[in-house]
Order: structure tokens, then sequence, then C-alpha cells
């Protein structure tokens, strides 16, 4: 990996981060998140017009990732909504590779025609323990702390939908043929899911009038795609292992950015657990 690849993909932590710090700006995190929904669809569709037809039989897998996406930022939404950026996000982002690292094998056993099999390595097993350590630490400063014991269910809720994405989109994006046409429809079906079903919900009189949350929408918007094309770009061009590994500093710039910018605090119990989960997920991912 170069250094301008290297410094592309510690942008692209800082864009996956910046996105749900955006959410959290402003009176309604919900709002935010579904003006950045409206914001994925045209995304999408214009990057998906640039590339090859959709495979049919990916459809199925790319409706199901957009049901995944829904409950991910329902659970994600209301987590911001009860605790802050630098508890919410390790959590979440540190949970979530730990479920597909230990479920990910069982479930290509029960459905070895539909998933394939990886086998998990001794630091794969190493950086599961790490991992757990981790979130458990991270955890329990909830309570150490006097923080709102309602972000936990939601944070974990959230993991809980991005390892099934993650699942989904690693089988369905081989299954399409094109990751980046596959990625495109998921974020268009996402979008409109998330977007239609909590203007459903709570009516559009949600959505604000001022112009501000809407341009901070779309400027979440950007970010969330810029993550994951410069990601995709990176591993193209770098070892794949190395880029996933690395793109997971996304949590310390977070614990970062809550204690900087939002004013959260910071204690040395947070910022050891934030630090021994970024190991464990690299462990998992090298």
């Amino acid at each position: 990996m170069t250094f301008w690849v290297m410094m592309a993909v510690l942008g692209s932590a800082f864009l996956h981060v910046l996105w749900n710090s955006l959410i959290k700006v402003g009176a309604s995190r919900l709002a935010a998140m579904v003006i950045l929904s409206i914001g994925e669809v045209p995304i999408g569709l214009a990057v998906a017009a640039m590339r090859p037809s959709l495979n049919p039989a990916a459809w199925p897998w790319v409706l199901a990732a957009g049901c995944a996406h829904f409950f991910y930022k329902s659970f994600l939404t209301y987590a911001y909504e009860h605790g802050d950026l630098s508890r919410v996000y390790p959590i979440a982002r540190g949970t979530a590779p730990l479920i597909v690292a230990v479920v990910g094998p069982l479930l290509a056993l029960a459905f070895p025609t539909q998933m394939a099999a990886d086998s998990l390595t001794f630091h794969e097993y190493a950086g599961i323990f790490v991992l757990g350590c981790g979130i458990l630490l991270m955890a329990q400063g909830v309570f150490a702390n006097g923080e709102s014991r309602k972000l936990l269910p939601f944070a974990l809720g959230s993991a809980c939908a991005t390892a099934i994405y993650t699942m989904l989109d690693g089988h369905g994006a081989r299954v399409a043929g094109d990751a980046v046409a596959y990625v495109a429809w998921v974020f268009v079906v996402d979008g409109m899911f998330f977007a239609t079903g909590m203007l459903a919900w709570k009516g559009l009189d949600m959505l604000p009038r001022q112009i501000k949350p809407w341009s901070v929408g779309f400027i979440a918007t950007a970010a969330s795609y810029g993550a994951y094309g410069v990601s995709v770009w990176a591993m193209t061009i770098a070892p794949i292992a190395v880029v996933a590994a690395l793109r997971e500093t996304s949590i310390l710039f977070a614990v970062l950015i809550g204690w900087l910018a939002f004013g959260e605090r910071m204690t040395k119990g947070k910022a050891l657990a934030a630090v021994v989960i970024v190991g464990g997920v690299i462990l998992t991912r090298l």
C-alpha cells in the first residue's frame, strides 16, 4: 500500500464517521436520517445508469440488503438519540465484524449452496476474543458513568443489522457480477425503503422546512457514498485485508470527534475500550 492510498483509506474512514456525526447535528436525528436516505436515491440511480444491467438473480439480495439497511438506520438513529457518538459508534461498528466472524461460518454450514464457507484462522479467533473484551469494556462504561442504558440495545441492534447486510452484500455482489452496480441499487432500495417507511409512520411534518438541515443531510449522503467509493477503489490497487483493517480507524475518529466537536466526556476507560476494539477488528481482518 502506497502512502497516498493509505491516506485515501484514512480519508474514507473519516468520511464514514463524518456522516454519522452529521446525523447528530440538529434537533431530530430521525429527520436527518430520512434526508440522508432521500439523497441516496438519485446518487444510486446515477451510478447504476453508468454500470451494466444488474443480473436478475441479484435482485433478491438487493431487496434483502435494503430491508437490513432499514433496520440498521432505525437502530442507529435511536442509539444516537440516547447516547454519545464516542460510545455508540465503537459498540455498533465493533460488534458487527464480531457477529460476522462468528455467525458467517455457521450460516455457510447451514446453507452451503447459498453461502460460501470461510474458515477462521488463529489470529481471527484471537481478534474475536479481543473484540469481545473491548466491547464489554465500552458497554461497562455506560453503567459506570451513569449514561442512558437505552443506547445499548439500539447500538447492538444496529450492529446485528450491519452484520446481516454485510453478509448479504458479500454474496449479493458475487451474484450480481458487478459490485459497484449492486451497491448502487442497494442505495436506491435502502433510501426508498427508509424514507418511505418513516414518512408513512411520522408524516411529512417530520421534515424540516429550513434549508440548513437539508444541506447537512445531503452532505452526509455524499460522505456516505464517498466513504464506500474510496474503499472500493483502494481495494482494487491494494491488499483487501489491509484496506479493511485500516478502515477501522474510523472508531478512533469517532471517539476523537465526539470528544473534540461535541464535548462528550472522555475517560481512560472509553479511550482504552476504543483502542482494544480497533485492535480486535484489525486482527479479524488481516
